[in-house]
């Protein structure tokens, strides 16, 4: 307790500003600019730029998705069903809840062999990204409704460490007349869902309540899941132009089964197995995390605006792992059972004020502040006697902590009648530090620290010669250091931490257009280039674990295309593109086995980086109205993907069609009863989801599912 108090004394977390981004603005905003000169500064409601600005005059590429929960029959299980038509995204489905979605934006993330990398997520203004850059999507809980925010770009790195793009999940505010929704979802492969969700007004709280069950046998053989979740959110006016929004969250998995990789013989022979070696040591995870955000706004007139932001979280997981018995008689092998336990919170602090500068109007935003993290973190021999797949013999037992001081600052001038500039500036410092209390003759003492600092510049310019087009270009440098995922293993097979990893440095560039052809439609273009040194790429993954290293440069560019909005009457488009190249610039030598002493097999420039397929796209057409009839199809694609750095293991690209049907009945006022049916890969193609990047046993490979359905029924009261 005095441990875990005293960390908590000494926890001060700033999250960074935000970028700029560009939303759905109401149609009176599309009506016109105004004169620049005479521009009052519109009230919208708070988004990514956490300016207020019209999001049209910022120059950035975001993407702004309402979030319905009834929309296409989905179950609302994974982000991604929230995701069809937003360009540069890909959520690749590895039929594995026990590794989570593999997330990338602009081939940031895809070397993530579970969880989300290089990607900051944010709900309802509070982190689900931990302090050392590791998230989990999981936490989204869509049947709160609201919108997702998606950043991609220069402006993403004002988020700080590790964010090569941004999501975040602003849930939907209560109504007037409260309403409470219960669904229930059921479909192939075992799967079922169950949730709740009230929303409305107690006196002045506004207040959203979320809870629900995830149940499935699992696509492929032992890859069953148990997943429950809760959100909720509370907007207390406190008198005097004060708020103060409560959030709270949690995740509880008692059980999820790891199937692991295929190799391409098991892959072909039957893409419905689990490797043998997951059932040999009963692969698994359970996860449990809770969190408490608190968030406090307060105006001071019509210029100047506070914003104090704290949150506190623990979270507790339970992994085995398939490594080998023999593999773990050396007594530098910390275990294949992991065993960590965090905590981490942190505080938020900025000030806005809005002024003019020579006659124009102008927004200053100041702040800054730090977060941290407190990991105890055990290891066990996944193996009791001859018994496989248990809690054995400790083998591991360290405190990781991490903890990250920042300040930034952003400033945007409406500079002349049709242009607008945005600058930004951020500093943070990352401290990592390993206690090991794990020491006998044969392992010795590994502890250790590693400190890296990084400056962050943005500039953005943004010309809007029509009233429905706006052009701009921006440019940044963004950094990501490791996690302690990357840092946690060595690859040449030594305990300790992987203390000689550095900090990936990036500059970004990006021009692009945003055009409203009607007051109901809009479609943008964005072309990029992302250059990073030092790139942090996996160095061996084997019997469930990877390690990382620096592999020199590397470079992400392409085109993004998107089109959103109402074709024609009762008929809504979403569709996104993305072309991507994504290389590396130096060779190298690369590893092909685990410990990995001397890379010994060479690696050309100009390979294409593991996981990230040159073109990709979703699009989804969607016919009806509120009441009635509704139907959908939706259309997904990706290029193929290379496996491995040495470019010899490789998956197909896929294209997959899904169709839906819901009809709505209207049972009094405000009452609404919604039965749905929904299939997806239509055509019953056998695809490779997600590739294991570099996988050392040559399991590279997770199918994606076959031909499946899912009916649902919703009650709203």
């Amino acid at each position: 307790m005095a441990r875990s108090a005293k960390r908590a004394a000494v926890s001060v977390a700033w999250l960074a500003v935000a970028p700029a981004c560009w939303a759905t603005v109401p149609a009176e905003a599309a009506a016109g600019h105004q004169d620049a000169a005479a521009k009052v500064l519109p009230a919208v409601r708070v988004n990514a730029s956490r300016l207020r600005v019209d999001p049209r005059d910022v120059p950035a590429a975001l993407s702004v998705v309402e979030v319905d929960p009834a929309r296409a029959g989905q179950p609302g299980v994974n982000l991604s069903e929230a995701l069809v038509g937003v360009p540069g995204v890909l959520a690749r489905d590895r039929q594995n809840y026990a590794q989570d979605e593999q997330f990338s934006i602009r081939g940031f993330g895809a070397r993530s062999t579970f969880g989300v990398r290089s990607i900051r997520l944010f709900v309802d203004g509070i982190p689900a990204t931990l302090p050392d850059g590791q998230g989990q999507v999981s936490g989204f809980d869509l049947d709160m409704g609201g919108r997702l925010e998606v950043l991609r770009g220069p402006f993403s790195v004002l988020y700080g460490n590790a964010a090569g793009g941004v999501v975040q999940l602003w849930t939907a505010p209560g109504t007037a007349v409260p309403q409470t929704t219960l669904g229930l979802y059921a479909g192939s492969h075992d799967s079922f869902r169950y949730s709740a969700d009230t929303r409305g007004l107690f006196g002045d709280v506004d207040y959203n309540v979320a809870a629900a069950q995830f149940l499935s046998g699992g696509y492929r053989g032992h890859s069953r899941v148990n997943r429950q979740s809760a959100h909720a959110r509370f907007g207390i006016p406190l008198g005097g132009q004060r708020k103060l929004t409560v959030v709270l969250d949690r995740i509880d998995q008692p059980r999820a089964e790891d199937p692991m990789g295929l190799t391409r013989a098991q892959l072909d022979a039957d893409p419905r197995q689990a490797s043998p070696a997951a059932v040999q040591y009963d692969t698994r995870k359970s996860i449990r995390q809770d969190q408490l955000g608190l968030v406090y706004d307060q105006s001071f007139g019509h210029d100047d605006r506070l914003r104090i932001a704290g949150y506190f979280g623990h979270r507790d997981i339970l992994q085995y792992q398939s490594v080998p018995v023999a593999t773990q008689r050396n007594p530098l092998q910390p275990g294949g059972v992991v065993a960590p336990v965090t905590d981490y919170g942190g505080l938020d602090l900025r000030w806005t004020h809005d002024g003019r500068l020579l006659g124009r109007d102008t927004e200053l935003v100041l702040g800054g502040g730090g977060d941290a993290q407190w990991q105890h973190r055990l290891g066990y021999q996944n193996f009791a006697g001859g018994t496989l797949g248990v809690t054995g013999a400790l083998r591991r037992d360290e405190d990781d902590d991490v903890d990250n001081l920042d300040a930034y600052a952003q400033w945007y001038w409406y500079v002349a009648e049709h242009w607008s500039l945005l600058l930004g500036l951020r500093h943070d410092r990352v401290h990592f530090d390993e206690r090991d209390h794990y020491i006998t003759p044969a392992n010795p003492d590994d502890s250790g620290h590693v400190d890296y600092t990084a400056t962050t510049p943005v500039l953005g310019v943004l010309f809007h010669p029509r009233d429905d087009l706006q052009l701009y270009a921006s440019l940044g440098r963004g950094f990501e250091t490791p996690s302690y995922n990357e840092l946690g293993y060595r690859s040449d097979g030594r305990p300790g931490l992987a203390f000689n990893l550095r900090a990936a440095r990036s500059e970004h560039r990006e021009v692009g257009l945003k055009w409203q052809p009607t007051a109901a439609l809009q479609a943008g273009l964005a072309v990029f280039r992302a250059d990073t040194r030092d790139e942090l790429a996996v160095a061996t993954s084997e019997n469930g674990r990877a390690t990382y290293r620096n592999v020199g440069a590397a470079r992400r560019q392409g085109i993004e295309l998107s089109m959103a909005g109402t074709i024609a009457a009762a008929w809504r488009i979403e569709a996104g593109f993305t072309h991507l190249q994504a290389v590396f610039r130096n060779g190298f030598l690369a590893c092909t086995g685990t410990p990995c002493l001397v890379p010994d097999v060479p690696v050309r420039p100009g390979a294409r980086i593991p996981g990230v397929p040159g073109n990709y796209g979703s699009l989804r057409l969607q016919h009806g109205s509120d009441l009635g009839w509704r139907e959908g199809l939706t259309l997904t694609g990706a290029g193929s993907v290379v496996a491995n750095d040495i470019q010899t293991a490789r998956a197909a690209g896929y294209g997959l069609a899904g169709v839906d049907v819901a009809y709505v009945f209207a049972l009094g006022p405000a009452r609404r009863l919604q039965l749905s049916a929904r299939i997806d890969n239509l055509a019953d193609r056998r695809y490779v989801g997600s590739v294991i990047v570099n996988d050392g046993n040559g399991r590279y490979y997770e199918p994606g599912p076959e031909r499946s359905w899912m009916l649902g029924a919703r009650l709203s009261f």
